[in-house]
Order: structure tokens, then sequence, then C-alpha cells
């Protein structure tokens, strides 16, 4: 897999051998140095990813091919000579590259139970691309020209021959060099890379049982010093009681003597432990070994079996969608349509290109009503019509008020998001870098601004007289905001630092809104939105998630305030945890679960609400959303009931009789007649499920708008190129943008160590809309709006604005 083949090779073997000019005798060395991406000819692709090895030609000058050899045939692999040098063989094959480049053709050489490959003859002098170890490596024939070389996951080449005959000689050269790999393994008793990790955590122990001993010699040695000085003291105590001294003396000099016995004894027991400790650690040492080791393999084969498992599943999907897809028998292709469809090889990139984040079917059809294919490296395509671009312009001379009800289609491919993520378990996921094939088109700060989607709920309860009822659409209202994230399995863009998004909606809805991305590490985005009819709302979300192998969980941490101008009554809530399930295997779903406590701080009215996470073995429906309204005095007054996917009702409660003449609450199912709709999920949009599952508003959310701020999400290159089909040039875009953001972060450290050095002050990064301040209800620090965008946007004075695009 992609992220798999980044480790690089590493494999056990002798110093390392010269590569420049030829190296020495011995074999290739594996682990040192890096080779360069390995771009094909003819493809797309920037510059390849960093493969960590290298390795040194036997002999001096390297290999010398025993002839010239042969132009390979259309869609097949080169000849092979004989190897020189004593190389057991080496010559052209083809080698799976990944999806947008297919087959390319790279020099391999086979010596001393190493398989090497170039892109030339004329590299091996300097640079290798990649070396398996045919020791731990399985060799497998795939069909008359195509057979695979694995070392069980880390490493897997996907080769092709020119013919059959070829394939069978490289075949058999393979699997001469791997007996005898293995028999020098077993003879020289060499233990790989898990061994020499062993060997490691051995000197380790060692080392920490000699410090330890070193202490008890040292202990040792004070007890010595102890019983010296002991017997001195007892010895002169005696001297002591041998003089002519009054009787209360000599009682006072007994008990002395006594003590210092008893400090004797005690310090004797004290080593007599220590040393009794280093003794057990002694014996015990060689059962946690063996115990650590055990642990370590069971990973490794957790591991293992987990990627070939999602390996297998990939394989299912595609076969699956086999007929959705259509063949690529296209002239000029490289391969057969058999070929092309290597997408359950599992080796879903090479090592040596850049383009390790693809995992698709290299053909990929998009909706003829669109205009655009997606065929090999040609990724943007052009329709018979018109292309995205006129599509998109076309859209922009559309009438401002009429708002667009559509985007470009999604393009249809696999994303194998494991293979990504394997090696993020436990990490940060803002801090792993995402191509934007797991995207939607919409950024963080688009997504919170959807938070407004069912803003009349906001205006409803500004009409409520009565503070129960309007906590009822308050928390009506904080439900809806995970109604659009039932089908949203795909991530939003990060936003860049200083990035804004605004909604005036003032016209068609009363309100406007104005998004910031105020930090990065950790992410964080201040919000705050106003409407004519009455209320406001205003918050800061910190996103916090974490990788747990099987799930993703994302922890939004911060307040939300909503207050209503006419009655002064200020709410404040929290948001719960969201999982999305099914990483490795199976189908994306997302879940939300936790309490939410909703208060006003003005009266002491309180709502809880309870996301009940989904189970497979309980009865009641998925998405469930409990919630009760109380008072001050913890009265119950409303209950809520609903999900938070469709609909949230509501019913008052009326105490009524108990079996024991007390008051009691009533049933549920008795307030069925009473119940009152306050929130109903609208449906999606036609097609949402070829528009990443967008619902109406947020279709709208990256539609061009004139005069906003040069920081504007809609602005963004790489987002509006992923939204317009073009995922390769978002991707070269994303890394343009991201390293422009390292680079002004560094120039902002290096003038804070300037200043401190200097010792004149320096003022860290501070928002350009919001002002970090504490905040008069909950105390806490928290950006709140200072105020003059719109005004600046009347004026469009946007010199303060940085230059972050």
């Amino acid at each position: 897999m992609a992220a798999t083949e980044l480790r690089g090779v590493v494999g056990p073997g002798p110093a390392a051998i010269a590569a420049l000019g030829g190296g020495g005798a011995g074999p290739p060395v594996v682990g040192g140095g890096g080779g360069r991406g390995d771009a094909g000819p003819g493809s797309g692709a920037a510059s390849g990813t960093v493969v960590a090895a290298a390795a040194g030609g036997p002999g001096a000058g390297g290999v010398a091919a025993a002839g010239p050899a042969p132009a390979p045939p259309t869609g097949g692999s080169g000849g092979s000579g004989a190897g020189g040098s004593g190389s057991a063989r080496e010559g052209w094959l083809f080698k799976w590259t990944n999806y947008i480049k297919g087959y390319q053709r790279r020099w391999f050489v086979l010596s001393n139970g190493l398989l090497s490959y170039y892109r030339s003859k004329a590299e091996m002098r300097h640079t290798c691309r990649g070396t398996i170890n045919l020791a731990t490596a399985n060799i497998t024939v795939e069909d008359s020209c195509n057979f695979i070389i694995s070392n069980g996951g880390a490493q897997t080449y996907h080769l092709k021959a020119s013919s059959e005959v070829e394939r069978q000689r490289w075949v058999t050269a393979l699997e001469l060099a791997k007996a005898k790999a293995v028999k020098m393994l077993a003879e020289s008793d060499e233990s790989g890379d898990e061994e020499s990790v062993s060997q490691t955590d051995k000197t380790e122990l060692q080392n920490t049982l000699r410090t330890l001993s070193s202490k008890v010699e040292d202990l040792s040695t004070c007890n010595d010093l102890i019983a010296k000085h002991g017997t001195a003291l007892q010895r002169s105590l005696s001297e002591l009681e041998s003089l002519k001294l009054p009787a209360e003396s000599n009682e006072k000099i007994k008990q002395v003597n006594e003590r210092a016995t008893l400090f004797r004894i005690t310090s004797n027991a004290m080593i007599n432990a220590c040393r009794d400790f280093l003794m057990l650690a002694q014996t015990h040492s060689k059962k946690w070994q063996k115990s650590l080791q055990y642990e370590r393999d069971q990973r490794i084969r957790l591991e293992e079996t987990l990627e070939q498992l999602a390996k297998q599943h990939n394989h299912l999907e595609r076969a699956f969608r086999g007929a959705t897809v259509l063949p690529a028998n296209t002239p000029g292709s490289v391969g057969s349509g058999k070929d092309q469809c290597c997408s359950g090889k599992g080796d879903m990139s090479d090592e040596d290109d850049e383009n390790e984040f693809f995992d698709a079917p290299e053909i990929i059809t998009m909706p003829e009503n669109l205009g655009h294919k997606r065929t090999g490296s040609n990724i943007s395509g052009a329709s018979s019509d018109i292309s995205l671009d006129e599509q998109y312009k076309h859209q922009l001379e559309e009438t401002k008020k009429e708002k667009r009800t559509r985007i470009p289609y999604k393009p249809n491919y696999s994303l194998n998001l494991w293979s990504i993520m394997k090696n993020c378990i436990g990490k940060e996921l803002s801090k792993i870098p995402m191509p934007v094939n797991f995207n939607e088109p919409l950024s963080m700060l688009q997504r919170l601004t959807e938070d407004l989607e069912y803003h009349e709920l906001l205006d409803r309860a500004a009409k409520c007289e009565n503070s129960l009822e309007q906590l009822c659409y308050v928390a009506a209202f904080t439900v809806s905001s995970y109604s659009t994230t039932v089908f949203r399995t795909s991530k939003p863009f990060n936003p860049l630092l200083g990035e804004t998004f605004e909604l005036d909606r003032l016209e068609e809805n009363g309100y406007r809104s104005l998004c910031e991305q105020v930090s990065h590490h950790p992410p964080a985005a201040a919000h705050h939105a106003e409407s004519k009819n009455g209320w406001t709302l205003r918050q800061e979300i910190k996103i916090t998630s974490k990788f747990r192998g099987k799930y993703l969980s994302i922890m939004p941490l911060g307040t939300i305030h909503c207050i209503f101008h006419a009655t002064g009554h200020h709410y404040t809530w929290k948001k719960v945890t969201t999982t999305v399930h099914n990483i490795i295997v199976g189908k994306l779903w997302i879940d939300q679960s936790g309490e939410i406590d909703i208060v006003n701080h003005k009266t002491g009215d309180k709502c809880n609400l309870k996301f009940v996470p989904y189970s497979y073995f309980s009865r009641d429906v998925a998405r469930k959303v409990t919630g009760e309204v109380t008072d001050p005095s913890g009265k119950v007054h409303f209950a809520l009931l609903g999900t938070w996917d469709e609909k949230m009702e509501c019913f008052k409660v009326q105490p009524v009789i108990g079996e024991n003449g007390g008051d009691a609450r009533q049933r549920g199912h008795e307030a069925e007649d009473s119940r009152v709709m306050l929130w109903k999920r609208n449906p999606l949009p036609k097609n949402a499920e070829n528009m990443y599952y967008f619902s109406e508003l947020a279709l709208t959310l990256n539609a061009w708008e004139s005069g906003t701020a040069p920081t504007d999400s809609r602005l963004r290159p790489d987002q509006r190129l992923m939204e317009n089909g073009r995922w390769d040039e978002a991707n070269a875009e994303k890394q343009r943008l991201e390293e422009k953001q390292r680079l002004s972060r560094k120039k902002r450290e290096a003038e804070a160590m300037k200043a401190t050095e200097d010792g004149t002050p320096y003022d860290p990064y501070k928002a350009l809309w919001f002002e970090r301040k504490k905040d008069p209800v909950t105390k806490e620090l928290t950006h709140i709006y200072r105020g003059e965008y719109w005004e600046c946007k009347e004026k469009q004075d946007w010199s303060s604005c940085p230059d972050i695009f």
C-alpha cells in the first residue's frame, strides 16, 4: 500500500558500500541513502517521494549487461539478459507504479539474494530506486506475463515480462536466489529487523541491570561506612559508661546506644532488600524479554492481517463495481484491459512515485450531463459539449439572488483510507497531511456556518415569551446542526491561518455570519452570526481528533453562545463527540454520542440532551436523542424526543397521581397527542449522493460572490480546483499553500526569537476580525468579534488582510 511503502526498505547487511562511480565488492546495502522519486515518462506527476534505499553495484563500475536489451513490445516488458559481474540476472521489466501511470519500464538487477531496480542502466552507478530481500519474499505468478514479489506487506512489486518464456526465466532465477538467501540466513542466524530491535531491547535491559548493580554497590559502601561509624559510636558510648557519671547520664547513654544498634540493623535490612531486588530483576529479565518479544510479534501479525483484510475488501468493492466502470481499451494506453484492473493487487502505488495517495480504478467515468470523463492521467478531461470551467462561468452569470442548486459531480473514486492512516493510529488528525481525495469541496469554516441551516428555529425562539419554551427551540437548533453529518463522511479542508468565510443572508433570511481561522495548532475557528430577528450566535471551536485504528473520534472543544436581544437570555452549550466508524473495512458511517447541557444564565433554566450511541443490540431507534427542560429548582417542564438526523419533538410534562398517591411524570405514550414538532430535517437535493450529500445550504456556500475579503474560503484555489474535478492540480496547489503557510510560521518564530534575544516586546499572532479576551459569562478566554468587517466590505477596504492564497 502507498502509506506502507513510505517506510522505505530496511534490511540487514554489511557497512554501506560507496555508490558513486560503482562500489566495492559485496552485496548492495539496503537502508543507506535516499532515492529520488520515479516519475515515469509521459506522466503528469511532479517530483516523487523519497525512497530510503540505496545500493552499490557489485564490482568496480557497477553491473555490466551482457548485451543490449531488446525493445519491449506494446503493452509488454523488455527482454532480460544474463547477468554480468556476478549478478544472477538483470534486464528490463515493466513495474506497476500507480493508477495514473500504470506500468513503467525499469531495469532490474538480481544479485546476492536481493532484487534491486533502477530507471535505467545508467542509474545503477548512483541511485537505486528500491530493493527487496528475497529471503523473506513470496513470489507469485499471476498469468502468462505477470508475477508478484512481496515481503509480507511492507513492499510489493507487480511486474510484467515481455513474454511467458521471459517471465519463467525471471521466476526461476528468483526462486533459486531465494533458496540461497534462505540458506545463508539460516547459517548466519541473522534475525532481521525485528530481532535487531530485540537486541536493542536486550542491550537496554542489560544497561539498566548494570546501573542497578552499581547503585546496590553504592548502598553496600554506605552500609559498610555506617557499620564502621556505628561500631566507633558504640565504643565511645561504652567508654562513657565506664566513667563515673551521674546515674541519670548513664541511663541516657544506654538509650543512645540502643538507638544506634537499631539504626545499624535497619540499614543492614535495607541493603539486603536492595540486593534481593537486584537478584529478582536479573532472574526475571529473560521472562520479561520473551513476553515483550511475543507482544511485538503479535502486533506485527495483527498489522499484516488488517492490511491483507483491507486489500481483500478493496478488491471485492472493485469487483462489485466492475459493471459500472468502463474498460480502458483505448489506443495508446499502456497494457491490456486486464492490466488496468490491478486494483485488486493491494499495492496502491510505487515507493518511487509521488502519487501515493491515489487508490482508484484507472478509468473513472462521470455522468454524461456533466461532460466530464476521467481517463488515465488526464484528470480534468474535456467534454464533447462544454468544459467544467465553462459550466462554472455560466453559473456565475446567474442572477445573484438565485442560489445554485448543484455542483460538479464527485468523481467515482475508490478510496482506501486505511492506506493513508494505518501509520497514524493515536495521532492528531489535523497534523496528518491528507490529499484532497478524502475531502469535500468546503472548508471547516463553511462547515461551521452550516450550523445556521435551521436558523428559523432561533427566529421562533426569539418570539417566545416563556423562557422554558424558548429553551426547547434552542435545544432543537442544537440538535439540527448534526443533521447534515449523517452521510458526510468526507473531511472538510483545514483552513489556513487567517482564512475567513462570510455568509451574507441579511436580505433573504435576516442574518449574516463571519468565520475566521484564529489558530493553526491547535486548529481553532471563531464564528459570529447576528440576525435582525433578535438573536446573536457566537462560538470558538477547537477541533481535536484521534485515530483509534477502527474508528476516528472528533472532539469539538469550545463553548457556543446564543443571546436573545429582547429578553437578554444568554444560552451556552458545548458540542458532542463525532465518531467515524469502519475506517479499515466496510462502509464508513458516522455517529454522535455524549451529553449537552444548555444553560440559560439569566433565569437558571437548563436542558440536558443525551445523544445515545448506536448499539447493534439495542432495540431503540438509531441516532436517538432525548432531553429534559428544567427550571432552576430542577422541576421538569418539557421532555424532548427525536433523532439528530430527522426530527425533534417535545411535550409538556404534566404531573399525574402515582400509585402511592404521590406525583409522577406523565409517561411518553400518554403524551403523544400533546407532542409538538420542533424541527424536521429538510430533504436532500436531487442527486445529493453525487454531490457529497450536500444540503441545499451547503451547495451554495462555495458559490463565488463578488466583494468578499481576499482571505475568503471561496477564493481558495485548491478547494476550487477540487470542486471542479481537477484533483491532481488541487493536490499540487494544496501542497503549495501549506508550504507557504509553513514559511510564514517559521518567519514569525524567527522574529519572536530575535525579539527575545534583543529584549524587545513581540506581539504574537492576532486574529484580524476577532479579539481574544475573557468571556464575561463563562470566564473562559475566547475570541469575540471586534467588528468592522462589514464596514470594510462596504468600503471594499481590504488593506489589512494578509496574503494567504
